[in-house]
């Protein structure tokens, strides 16, 4: 097997999807929570129920996706063809979400859980293929990291899109009516994520075939049980899904109520956290280079729970300077990790098949998105019953109750998340000298056909 080396447009080409992908995730993560309850019009008891009965049919999905792509394959790859052929239905769906109809309250409530389950079917019909993608781009793990640190810095530019182009375009488009400015806002961030796809689809190619045998759900299932690396994963996926989902959908009520800020203030605010996490992408792809990956991954997480601790204690409501200086640090040090996560899963799948003779591969990547999805239902249940319990009333003025449950909410409650995060990755071990031992044996074994 030979060392497969990818061009700079390639990894461009590859990260490029992760940018249409966050179209969707930084929208769910950063504005979906507050667009529901202070422009569409959603009760937050509401939104609990919502969150979780959609992520739960998305993980249903995700796993349905990665049985079809374990299944499917052409000359265009097992993978890529699903990044062109759904890319427009993704587009539109997204659009719908951010659409406001203007009907009577049960029937906007129906209207918005159909779309949210329609825009997350399609989010699963791009997300496993494109997931799963890096296992076939390269079998080296410094060129696939290396892929993922492009990867992430290009799905934090994303970011970066939704938050600072959103607000500004939705205000401006508006005239007033900020229901129809969103609409017009996400129809832009839609036609950008049609086009992200069809240019990673156009600039990526799939190089490694891994055998991938028929299996059962029940055979797939007892592997990955018998998985102990990629069952930490799992773990550390749906730990640090929650405290990511959670701080990302307080952010901006952090910054609109605590710190006091207009719609100037709130979109330099959480431009500033994405700022940080694309800075982050560029420091971890160095940083790996001679610090060991699976290190930097633990003890940046147990650090981002001390951080936290430090927001909530030294910030003040109206300390607008230290809130920006502190979400600015923590940004920067919670997203160090994370092209050391998408890495790692595939190298346990190469690890769960020394282990096990049994090659995982589709139901793994969908089995660590449906652990994001659980991460995301959890953390928007929770979300919605705090939001309630704190007595939080849109766009009023909050009493210092509800300002104590923001605060809390941006702060200590997801930072614990990711210290529990950071204190699983002590059980991880499949640093690059481990898996070039697995990698050895996968050659023994002839397992690779490249």
């Amino acid at each position: 097997m030979q060392t497969q080396k990818l061009s700079t447009l390639e990894k461009i080409g590859f990260g490029a999807g992760d940018m249409a992908l966050n179209v969707v995730i930084s929208s769910m993560m950063l504005l979906i929570t507050f667009f529901y309850t202070d422009i569409y019009g959603l009760k937050t008891a509401d939104l609990a129920l919502l969150f979780v009965l959609v992520k739960l049919i998305g993980a249903i999905t995700d796993l349905a996706m990665g049985q079809i792509t374990d299944r499917f394959n052409s000359r265009f790859g097992r993978y890529r063809p699903y990044l062109l052929w759904l890319a427009i239905p993704f587009g539109v769906s997204v659009f719908f979400v951010f659409t406001t109809p203007e009907w009577q309250y049960s029937a906007k409530l129906i209207w918005a859980y159909s779309t949210y389950i329609i825009m997350t079917v399609m989010t699963s019909g791009v997300g496993i293929p494109y997931i799963s993608l890096p296992s076939a781009l390269t079998n080296d793990p410094q060129i696939r990291l290396s892929a993922n640190g492009y990867r992430m810095f290009l799905a934090k530019v994303g970011a970066f899109m939704v938050t600072i182009v959103v607000p500004m375009l939705a205000q401006r488009w508006g005239n007033g009516n900020p229901a129809a400015g969103y609409q017009a806002a996400m129809g832009v961030m839609a036609v950008m994520g049609i086009a992200l796809f069809m240019f990673c689809y156009f600039n990526t190619s799939e190089r490694v075939v891994q055998v991938v045998e028929k299996q059962s759900l029940f055979t797939q299932l007892k592997a990955l049980l018998r998985n102990d690396q990629w069952l930490i994963l799992c773990g550390v996926c749906v730990t640090g899904t929650i405290g990511y989902v959670v701080r990302g959908s307080v952010a901006i009520y952090y910054a609109k109520y605590y710190l006091g800020g207009d719609t100037a203030t709130v979109s330099a605010f959480l431009t500033t956290g994405v700022a940080a996490a694309i800075l982050s992408m560029v420091a971890s792809t160095w940083i790996t280079k001679f610090y060991c990956k699976v290190k930097l991954f633990r003890y940046t997480q147990i650090a981002v729970a001390a951080i936290s601790v430090l927001i909530y204690v030294t910030i003040k409501p109206g300390d607008v300077m230290l809130g920006f200086a502190l979400y600015f640090l923590l940004s920067f040090v919670v997203d160090l990790h994370a092209p050391v996560f998408w890495s790692a899963i595939a190298e346990t799948i190469d690890y769960g098949q020394v282990k096990t003779s049994k090659r995982v591969s589709g139901f793994a990547f969908g089995g660590i998105s449906v652990c994001q999805k659980i991460g995301m239902a959890v953390a928007g249940a929770l979300v919605g019953i705090l939001l309630t319990y704190f007595k939080y009333q849109p766009n009023h003025e909050q009493t210092s109750f509800a300002l104590t449950g923001i605060a809390l909410m941006f702060s200590v409650i997801p930072g614990a998340f990711h210290f529990i995060m950071g204190a699983l990755m002590f059980k991880y071990r499949i640093d690059d000298a481990y898996y070039a031992e697995v990698k050895q044996e996968m050659r023994t074994k002839q397992y690779i056909a490249a």
